[in-house]
């Protein structure tokens, strides 16, 4: 019953997409109408109404951009169902599908790490099933036609899906590449402007690459195997070499496809030009399957990890975490802003997995645990908050027709209801008490505080480093999504879209972020029901699950031990409302402050505040961009216009500020001239001359004979 579940949840995916085609054959079924209706002249009244109804040129669109989301959001409504089901059974089912190769059909599996990430992409592809079909309104069909973004739409959350239900390395390709070739049209989706096509393109390149990996990394398995099952993929007997250097392969592949430093590249270019609850999927929840894929590899497939692969993930993850929460703190593009936090966040999951493998290896199975699960945690909250982030962007890039920070402002008056939203992620991404992002982040701290239990000298030393690097990353994520907030809803605003912006007029639109915002409230306070699904997995892979020292695990987290830490987000909760309470209750009883008195901000004398006068984004960041100068290639200059007869007089000054990426020059810029270069002198073997390729042809032969001799 439970496979059945999982398999309905790919079938209505697949089907939603296929159901969108239908738009491009709208003529035709409107032609079929008219031919019913002429040749059938008697029907009854009742039967024409309804055909006209059905395949009205007016109605039909919007039906069937409905008719596809409810299918989607019914594959996501059935992901939970089943991912929910295996995680509380604990059950691991495997089944074959006769498609693939004759001698290998497909082999599937569905078990508790499976069944957690049917769970994440679940709720996130419900969600979008609600926020979408205001959303695509705003295309024209004529130019960004509905039967290509529902298609692909479909085929990518389908291609997810069997990635997490692959059982052998076949299948797991075949769905991988589904996944990354669906994504490519949807991020080409707006393809007439040129930056949408580099960028589509820059991610194509980028996943085949990492596909390439991946299918090496599987090959070593498989060179020391009976078979590409993952059954047999277990039993390799492989060397520490060998199993090194399959993981530096995965880790190559699947780090590409989840975004860690340095081949990160793509996100902040394929994410802005994708449309928003694409964007948010991608984030959210496509990140997410090549993390679970890397998981897979390492804990299942290999089996025995190597605390070296734990320092490698903990120093990559270290550096991605802090190096994406200092670039998305100078974008001024709200997207591309989230899609570096994507990096950093993606860090974070990283480094706690490193630490696991390191604790795991050093004979610590608890302790490996608690970074597993911070780890998948992380990854969880990640996926509400960041989807919730990205469906806010869409909205108020449907309202305002911005997504430059600097160019809005003052929208918490015209769009409370999404303010109201935007903040609660705002507030989980920052690792706030209350939301669902404090306690993951919490408990990766309470991982990395335990390096004093190791006898490696050098693991004491650089765990602490990484967790202070963690401790920074928090507060520069606070600081980052202060801007954020504060520049686009307070304040003034700062150009006329802004300030023309009103709420979401169709009230659809705000349920898949209100189910998202809920969704982080509750699990930041109520945190016990998440970990104690993800300690099924942990249980399956690790053998342990997560340490709690407290009698009340619903109530107390204590990880480790309840007096070195412990955190009640309930009591929390209730100590604040009581605060809050108290409160309201002495300000509202004192007669000095019973009534509030409103008067107009004060203009340090300039005779009225304007929009000019606000902060922006370059201002904002100003210090940091001073303490940390050499993580960015910062070009800024100040120019002058003069005027006068001795060109003494300043007519006018304009501030030029651009901040670029090291990895680009630093390592992606000498790739592409070196592949140029490399072009150029194949290029030279292009004659033209009929007898130099005969002469090719003779020499190639020459040496198959004496290879194959």
């Amino acid at each position: 019953m439970i496979i059945v579940l999982a398999y309905c949840a790919v079938l209505l995916s697949f089907a939603s997409g296929l159901l969108a085609l239908l738009m491009n054959q709208q003529s035709h079924l409107l032609a079929a109408n008219q031919f019913i209706v002429d040749k059938y002249p008697n029907l009854a009244k009742p039967l024409q109404n309804l055909l006209h109804y059905s395949l009205d040129v007016h109605r039909f669109p919007v039906l069937l951009r409905q008719a596809v989301f409810i299918l989607l959001g019914l594959s996501g409504v059935f992901a939970v169902l089943a991912g929910l089901s295996v995680l509380l059974t604990q059950a691991v089912i495997l089944d074959q599908i006769p498609l693939g190769l004759p001698w290998l059909p497909w082999h599937v599996r569905f078990d508790a790490l499976s069944g957690f990430f049917f769970l994440m992409i679940g709720i996130a592809v419900s969600a979008v099933s609600l926020y979408g079909p205001s959303y695509v309104n705003a295309y024209d069909e004529r130019h960004h036609p509905f039967a290509v973004l529902g298609l692909f739409t479909g085929l990518f959350v389908a291609g997810m899906l069997l990635v997490l239900l692959a059982n052998d390395a076949f299948m797991f390709m075949i769905a991988w590449e589904l996944m990354s070739v669906a994504s490519y049209f949807l991020v080409a989706f707006q393809h007439e402007n040129p930056a949408n096509r580099r960028a589509a393109f820059l991610y194509l390149l980028m996943a085949e690459v990492g596909a390439l990996a991946i299918i090496l990394a599987f090959g070593v398995l498989a060179s020391f195997a009976d078979g590409f099952t993952f059954d047999a993929l277990r039993n390799a007997p492989l060397s520490n070499l060998w199993a090194s250097i399959a993981f530096g392969l995965a880790l190559l592949g699947f780090g590409m496809k989840v975004g860690i430093f340095p081949v990160h590249v793509w996100l902040p270019e394929a994410h802005p030009v994708a449309p928003s609850h694409i964007s948010a999927l991608m984030s959210g929840v496509m990140l997410k399957v090549a993390l679970y894929g890397l998981i897979r590899f390492c804990f299942d497939l290999l089996g025995n990890v190597q605390w070296q692969w734990g320092v490698v993930l903990v120093v990559l993850g270290t550096i991605s975490a802090l190096g994406g929460i200092l670039y998305a703190m100078m974008q001024s593009n709200l997207k591309r802003l989230l899609a570096y936090s994507s990096v950093e966040n993606v860090g974070i999951m990283i480094m706690t997995l490193g630490l696991a493998m390191i604790f795991l290896d050093s004979g610590f199975p608890q302790l490996a645990a608690l970074g597993f699960l911070a780890a998948l945690f992380h990854a969880f909250n990640h996926a509400l908050f960041k989807n919730l982030l990205f469906l806010g962007a869409g909205i108020l890039h449907h309202q305002t027709h911005e997504l430059n920070i600097d160019h809005m402002g003052g929208l918490i008056k015209k769009m409370p209801h999404t303010s109201l939203l935007f903040l609660v992620g705002c507030m989980s991404i920052s690792s706030l008490p209350l939301f669902n992002g404090f306690v993951s982040e919490w408990l990766a701290f309470q991982t990395a505080l335990q390096a004093d239990v190791l006898d490696n000298g050098i693991l004491r030393s650089l765990i602490p480093v990484a967790a202070a690097a963690l401790a920074l990353t928090a507060a520069l994520g606070a600081a980052c999504f202060v801007k954020v907030y504060g520049m686009i809803f307070l304040g003034q605003s700062r150009s006329h879209h802004s300030e023309k912006a009103h709420e979401v007029g169709d009230k659809t639109m705000l349920a898949g972020p209100i189910l998202l915002a809920v969704l982080c409230f509750l699990i930041g306070v109520f945190p016990g029901a998440i970990i104690n699904l993800i300690d099924s997995v942990s249980l399956q892979l690790i053998g342990q699950t997560m340490p709690n020292d407290s009698t009340l695990g619903w109530l107390w987290l204590a990880p480790v031990s309840a007096q070195q830490a412990s955190y009640s987000p309930p009591l929390v909760l209730v100590g604040v409302l009581v605060a809050g309470g108290a409160t309201f209750w002495y300000l509202r009883r004192n007669p000095e402050t019973k009534t509030m008195r409103r008067s107009a901000t004060w203009d340090c004398g300039f005779g009225g505040i304007n929009a000019r006068m606000q902060y922006n984004c370059s201002a904002f960041t100003m210090p940091f961009r001073r303490i940390f100068a050499n993580v960015w290639l910062i070009d800024e200059r100040i120019d002058k216009t003069m005027k006068g007869a001795m060109q003494q007089d300043v007519a006018a000054v304009s501030h030029h500020l651009q901040i670029e990426d090291h990895t680009w020059g630093r390592l992606y810029q000498p790739i592409e001239r070196g592949v140029n270069n490399l072009a150029r002198l194949i290029g030279r073997i292009q004659t033209g001359n009929i007898r130099t390729y005969l002469g090719y042809s003779f020499v190639t032969l020459l040496l198959m004979l004496w290879v194959i001799s």
